[in-house]
C-alpha cells in the first residue's frame, strides 16, 4: 500500500520479486501503475488518499464473513465491538464510491488477505504524507490485529524504511520523544539512567517535532536552527513559504556532505565525512543492526558528524570524549541494554547482523517482533483496536486547477538529489531532468505533446517543466518528485500537517497545467 518499491526500495523489491517466483502472491494497492503491478496478482488502482475507506470496507468484509480470528481477538485485544461499529457503514459498494474500485475486487482482496496461512502489508510514503497519515497507519493495524496476521512468520506490518538508517536514527534518540535505544524521555526510570550516567538533570518533556519547530519559527519564538543532513529547502512542502521561514532566522547551521540549497543559505556549513568514510552501526528496516567500516579516506578538516558534536559541546561547557564510535556504541549498549546489551562489535564481526532486542550476550536477537501474542501462556498487555473515519483530501481539484497532484521517488535520483545528482564518467542516465508525468487522455484534451515545456501552478506557486505523457497516471492524476533542485516541485505543494506526527500532505494537492 502507497509504495512504489521498485523505485523507492530497490533491494526490497529484488526480494519480493524473486518470492513471487516461488509462489508468493502480491496484491499492489496504489494510484499509478507502477512498476511493481508488472508482477502483481492483482492492482487496486485506488484515489488518491481513500486508504481509510477501502481499509474499513476491507474490515467490514472480514467481520461480516466471519474471516477474523476470534480467539486472537479474544485473548490479545480489546476494543472489536467499537471498530465493528465503526466500519458498518463502509460497504464495499459505498467505499467504491470513494476509492473508485469495485466492489468485487474488494471483497475479494479482503478475503484473501484474511484466509491466507500468513498475510503481510509493507507500506511507505503513500500511506504516512497526508493529513491522516497516523489514521492510516491506526488502520493497517487494526486489520493485521483483526486477523491475527502479526507476530509470526510471513505476517505483521513493514513501514519500508526511504534510507539505510532511517530506524536506526530514530532509535538513537532523533525524535522528539525518545532518548538514545528507543526509550520513552518521560519515563523516569529510564531518563534517570541517562542521568546518572551524563551527570546532568534531562527535561522530561518531549521536544518539537519538525513541523512545530517551523511553526515558532513563524511565530518568532526560535531564532536558531542547527540542521544536520537534511535539506529542508527543497524537501519540504510550500517551499517559498519554507524559504521566508529560513531567511527570519538570527543563525542557520548546516552540517552535510554536500552545499545542498538549504546550506548555501547558511550561516556556517560544518562538513562532514559521508557513509564511506566512517565507522559505525546501520540499524536497517527490519531492526538488523550491522557494522559499517571506513572504505576510503576523506578529505582534509572534514570531520564525523560524532566528533563535530562533541567539539561543538565542549566548547560549550560540557565536555564530549569519545575514542571512536565503538565507546558511543557500548555507551548506549549499557543505557539501553534491553535493547542492545548483547550487540557488540566484537559479536557483529562474528555474526554480521544481529536483529534488536537483544539484552545480552548470548542472547541470539528477535527475527520476529510480537511472537509473544501467540504464546498461549505468556500474559501480555492487550492491544488495542484503534477505530478511524475516512477524511477526503483537504485540496481537491475544481475548474480553477483541475488536476491532482501527486508526489513521491524516482529511481536512479535520491531524496532532493544532493548524493546522486554527480555521476561518474560511464554511468548512463535515464533521466537526467524532472517530468510532469500526464495521462494520454489529459495531454489531447490540453493540445499538449511528450516533451514539451509547460507551466504547472497552484494556490501556492508555479514552474516550468517537460511532459512526459504515460498511462503510469489515470486522467486527472499528475505526478512529479521532488529530486531537481531546477524544477523545485515543493513550490506546488500543500502546507498542511497530520496533526499527530507533524507529516505533511505531499500526496495531494490541486494544480493546473497549461500550455507555454
Amino acid at each position: 500500500m502507497g509504495s512504489n518499491t521498485t523505485e523507492a526500495h530497490p533491494i526490497i523489491a529484488n526480494r519480493i520479486k524473486k518470492a513471487i517466483k516461488s509462489g508468493l502472491k502480491v496484491i499492489v494497492i496504489d494510484p499509478r501503475k507502477i512498476d511493481m503491478v508488472k508482477f502483481s496478482h492483482r492492482h487496486l488502482q485506488i484515489n488518491v488518499g481513500t486508504d481509510i475507506a477501502l481499509i474499513n470496507a476491507f474490515i467490514r468484509v472480514i467481520i461480516n464473513e466471519g474471516l477474523y480470528s476470534s480467539e486472537f481477538i479474544q485473548q490479545f485485544t480489546i476494543d472489536f465491538e467499537s471498530l465493528k461499529k465503526q466500519v458498518e457503514p463502509y460497504t464495499p459498494e459505498y467505499a467504491s464510491t470513494i476509492t473508485g474500485l469495485s466492489p468485487l475486487d474488494i471483497v475479494t482482496t479482503a478475503r484473501e488477505y484474511a484466509s491466507s496461512n500468513g498475510s503481510m502489508i509493507a507500506y511507505t510514503l503513500g500511506i504516512t504524507e497526508h493529513h491522516c497519515g497516523v489514521n492510516n497507519v491506526f488502520d493497517i493495524a487494526n486489520l493485521a490485529l483483526l486477523t491475527g496476521n502479526i507476530g509470526k512468520e510471513g505476517t505483521g506490518i513493514m513501514p519500508l524504511r526511504g534510507q539505510n538508517n532511517v530506524q536506526g536514527a530514530g532509535d538513537m534518540g532523533c525524535l522528539p520523544n525518545q532518548l538514545a535505544g528507543a526509550m520513552s524521555l518521560t519515563n523516569d526510570e529510564y531518563r534517570s539512567r541517562y542521568e546518572k550516567e551524563w551527570n546532568v538533570t534531562l527535561n522530561p518533556q518531549a521536544g518539537d517535532t519538525q513541523t512545530r519547530t517551523f511553526d515558532r519559527l513563524e511565530a518568532g519564538e526560535l531564532k536558531a536552527l542547527y540542521i544536520i543532513g537534511e535539506n529542508p529547502l527543497l524537501a519540504d512542502v510550500h517551499l517559498n513559504h519554507t524559504k521566508k521561514l529560513l531567511e527570519k532566522l538570527d543563525l542557520l547551521i548546516v552540517q552535510d556532505i554536500f552545499l545542498t540549497d538549504t546550506a548555501k543559505m547558511a550561516d556556517v556549513v560544518l562538513p562532514a565525512k559521508s557513509w564511506g568514510e566512517v565507522d559505525g552501526t546501520y540499524t536497517n528496516t527490519d531492526r538488523r543492526v550491522q557494522r559499517v567500516r571506513k572504505a576510503v579516506e576523506s578529505l582534509p578538516k572534514v570531520k564525523e558528524d560524532w566528533q563535530i558534536l562533541c567539539e561543538l559541546s565542549t566548547i560549550m561547557g560540557y565536555p564530549l570524549s569519545y575514542a571512536n564510535s565503538e565507546e558511543i556504541w557500548d555507551e548506549v549498549r549499557k543505557l539501553a541494554w534491553e535493547m542492545y546489551g548483547g550487540i557488540s562489535y566484537s559479536r557483529l564481526d562474528r555474526e554480521f547482523s544481529i536483529h534488536y532486542p537483544c539484552p545480552t550476550e548470548d542472547h541470539p536477537g528477535t527475527f520476529i517482533m510480537h511472537e509473544r501474542f501467540h504464546n498461549q501462556e505468556t500474559q501480555v498487555e492487550k492491544s488495542s483496536f484503534v477505530p478511524v473515519d475516512y477524511t477526503p483530501p483537504l485540496e481537491l481539484p475544481d475548474k480553477e486547477f483541475p488536476f491532482l497532484l501527486t508526489t513521491g521517488r524516482r529511481y536512479e535520483s535520491y531524496n532532493t538529489h544532493s548524493q546522486t545528482r554527480y555521476y561518474a564518467p560511464g554511468v548512463k542516465v535515464k533521466q537526467t531532468e524532472e517530468t510532469v508525468d500526464i495521462h494520454p487522455e489529459d495531454a489531447l484534451k490540453l493540445g499538449i505533446t511528450d516533451g514539451e515545456v509547460v507551466q504547472v501552478r497552484s494556490r501556492r506557486g508555479e514552474l516550468t517543466v517537460k511532459v512526459k505523457i504515460t498511462e503510469q497516471v489515470v486522467p486527472g492524476l499528475v505526478f512529479m518528485s521532488f529530486h531537481w533542485s531546477e524544477t523545485p516541485t515543493n513550490v506546488l505543494t500543500l502546507n498542511e500537517y497530520d496533526p499527530i506526527s507533524g507529516t505533511a500532505e505531499y500526496k495531494a494537492c490541486a494544480v493546473a497545467i497549461d500550455r507555454i
